[in-house]
């Protein structure tokens, strides 16, 4: 699509601010141009933290000559139609036809482009209002560099970060875009250092460049309805959520907490309290169900169902954490184990052969060729979780022969006023009473039958809690209680313990996110023990697929 200028009452449309603040602006829209260009290979160049230099080389289509004069123009794009319906629709990264205009604004630009089919290069060279176009030579593609930013513009310049800091924000952003395209290739140059390189790949292969080849290793891949990319395994969270990459249509955004309390709600269980998980999630949504143009650097975008994406989200991220077997290593002996080594590709529960019962807790069990070491509190306590979640709705609730009196705090009372229709839809009435009181009628037959102290008011507490969702948080609490605790456990019970917990649905972790199992492979003590014998070979999970 040839250039054009957008008229007046399009471009009021998009106006959205200032583009170019600072050299990492410069760099995050020359990245968008390049892409929306289809490259295919992206090299940054950096010097003085962006302030000397800026380059960005492409492979993409390039501009023709009849349209590379009106490139540096405001508004001049070939991305948006000149009609106010297009803004609506908004397929590609960049649109508003700033990006060049602003950074001549801001420095000196000087633009190299060749479309493949085009016998010649043009060279642009614009400053401020001022815009030279010639003729050169040069392979397909478009390199622009931006020199001397906010040379011009003395009070602007005082005010710019220190280059290290500005570099350590450029390949963050890189990193970014890595992360969301990986396959492309991408290389990023400071100062004729070489800092980041990434060839094409996948998703696991991106989160290799810029994390490490060690959390590559612990992530799983999501595939489901419009959302695509990685999530890591339980074992690898953090105590931020700096890690939580999002994307929409392509374009790296800055995800609104809905989106990351879907991630974190769909590891349910898996997580600890307060962790997040490393995740690299890209979500198509239909081009007119966004708005990219809330933020003037389009980091935000509008969602036009952000319940219905968090929703997808949630739902992808627990498929792809059900169809892999989550069980945690067990503690290195002596040495560590050999890093990389990934678990079989399978989601059902071993089963698993009682050996022995150890401080009368932890069960000691064989599966699958290696040691597998119980928490047989966790483990009963999950069996119990799910047993309540099935049986919770299967009768009617169990009326209290007389209504009992609790006293709620402000706040459990608000929340008394919002849950009351969800908690009764499944057996739990509570009325409120006036006077910081509630009244009880009923509660689920199930939960009505546990031998529990103080069961109603671990109910209530539960159900008016902070916890977002308050059905789980009353089963978890109430199937910890009646937990095997230690000291209570024999031969018998571990066998009982093993059953259940093979029979569970998701059998890795307790209601509260502790593991049930760790595993320990033949090899591993092998090597701690400095066997090389002939027994000192792969077995159990070292001898899955890779």
């Amino acid at each position: 699509m040839t250039i054009h200028v957008l008229p007046p009452h399009v471009a009021r449309l998009i106006a959205a601010g200032e583009v170019v603040s600072r050299p990492l602006d410069v760099v995050r829209e020359l990245i968008e141009n390049a892409l929306d260009a289809g490259a295919t290979r992206l090299e940054v160049d950096l010097e003085g933290g962006g302030l000397g230099l800026v380059r960005v080389r492409d492979n993409g289509s390039g501009i023709p000559a009849a349209s590379a004069g009106l490139a540096a123009r405001r508004h001049a794009t070939s991305k948006l139609a000149p009609d106010a319906a297009s803004v609506d629709a908004v397929t590609t990264l960049g649109f508003r036809g700033e990006a060049l205009w602003a950074a001549a604004q801001a420095g000196e630009v000087q633009l190299v482009t060749r479309p493949a089919a085009q016998v010649g290069a043009c060279e642009v060279r614009a400053c401020g209002d001022e815009v030279e176009v010639s003729r050169t030579s040069a392979p397909a593609g478009t390199t622009v560099t931006v020199r001397r930013l906010f040379a011009a513009l003395p009070g602007r310049l005082r005010t710019q970060a220190p280059a290290a800091a500005e570099v350590r924000e450029v390949t963050a952003l890189l990193g970014r875009y890595v992360l969301h395209h990986p396959g492309l290739y991408w290389r990023l140059c400071v100062d004729g250092d070489v800092r980041l390189t990434h060839a094409p790949g996948d998703h696991r292969g991106a989160v290799a460049s810029v994390y490490g080849p060690l959390s590559a290793n612990r992530v799983l891949t999501v595939v489901a309805g419009g959302v695509r990319g990685v999530v890591s395994r339980p074992e690898l969270t953090r105590a931020r959520r700096d890690r939580m990459h999002f994307s929409v249509n392509g374009r790296p955004i800055l995800a609104p907490p809905e989106l990351e309390r879907a991630v974190i709600e769909g590891f349910a269980e898996l997580l600890p309290a307060g962790a997040a998980p490393l995740c690299v999630l890209d979500l198509t949504v239909a081009p007119e169900d966004h708005n990219p143009n809330v933020h003037p650097a389009k980091q935000v975008v509008a969602l036009a169902d952000l319940p219905g994406v968090a929703a997808r989200v949630r739902l992808a991220v627990a498929a792809a954490l059900a169809a892999h077997p989550l069980a945690r290593a067990a503690p290195a002996l002596l040495a560590p184990p050999e890093a990389g080594r990934e678990e079989a590709a399978q989601g059902t529960f071993p089963a698993l052969t009682l050996l022995g019962v150890y401080q009368e807790l932890y069960l000691l069990a064989q599966g699958e060729g290696d040691l597998w070491i119980v928490d047989a509190h966790a483990a009963h306590e999950r069996a119990l979780f799910e047993h309540l979640t099935r049986t919770l709705e299967a009768e009617p609730p169990a009326e209290l022969p007389e209504p009992e009196l609790l006293h709620l705090t402000p706040e459990q009372t608000a929340r008394l006023h919002e849950r009351a229709a969800a908690l009764q839809g499944w057996g739990l009435t509570l009325e409120d009473f006036g006077a910081g009181l509630a009244r009880l009628r009923t509660v689920p037959a199930t939960l009505a039958a546990l031998g529990v102290p103080r069961l109603h008011e671990q109910i209530v507490e539960a159900a008016l809690g902070d916890h977002p969702d308050p059905r789980r948080d009353v089963l978890a609490r109430l199937a910890c209680a009646p937990a095997l605790k230690a000291g209570m456990l024999d031969h018998a019970r571990g066998k009982a313990v093993l059953r259940a917990l093979g029979a569970c649905e998701h059998p890795w972790a307790c209601p509260h996110g502790r593991p049930t199992v760790l595993r320990l492979s033949e090899r591993d003590l092998a090597h701690s023990f400095g066997r090389r014998g002939v027994r000192d070979v792969p077995r159990g999970r070292d001898a899955a697929p890779r």
